[in-house]
């Protein structure tokens, strides 16, 4: 994976920052995704596009994990600041506590790259949520990968 360096403008998140949002979020993210958010925290991939259901999506940029949002001129990339601002959307059980749906890269067009926690609370698929077609409470997605690692593989050119 290839990040573009003047990208990463994000303080880096730590351990124990990733631990306090796994706890927040109720589930366990990956040891790649984990390594990955470390290294290139909001960063723009030099290779941005992938195919999913025979079309191609672009990612836009990564979302970045900060300790407070509010301190940063660019918060909104913010994993937790995009999951409040699309809340009921990324969710199909009310009384989910935690998330189902974890945005990490925004596409091109209004779609998100996401980690999909539904069927593992601890080994996440990866899908883009569709956001023209989601609802409340009726999330909208398309299968991508098995894993974080497996969908850096399909990006191309």
């Amino acid at each position: 994976m290839k990040i573009k360096k003047e990208t990463i403008i994000y303080p880096l998140p730590s351990d124990q920052l990733l631990s306090k949002e796994e706890g927040f979020w109720r589930v366990e993210l990956s040891s790649e995704y984990k390594e990955f958010i470390k290294a290139y925290n909001g960063g723009i991939p030099e290779i941005r596009s992938f195919i999913c259901n025979d079309r191609s999506y672009a990612i836009t940029r990564f979302l970045c994990i900060l300790e407070d949002p509010t301190k940063n001129e660019f918060g909104i990339f913010d994993i937790d600041a995009t999951k409040s601002q699309l809340d009921e959307r990324l969710i199909d059980d009310e009384d989910l506590i935690g998330v189902a749906l974890l945005p990490v890269a925004v596409l091109f067009a209004g779609d998100f790259l996401c980690l999909d926690f539904r069927k593992s609370r601890n080994n996440p698929k990866v899908c883009v949520w569709d956001h023209a077609n989601s609802g409340e409470f009726d999330p909208v997605s398309y299968h991508v990968a098995d894993s974080f690692k497996e969908f850096l593989t399909m990006l191309v050119e």
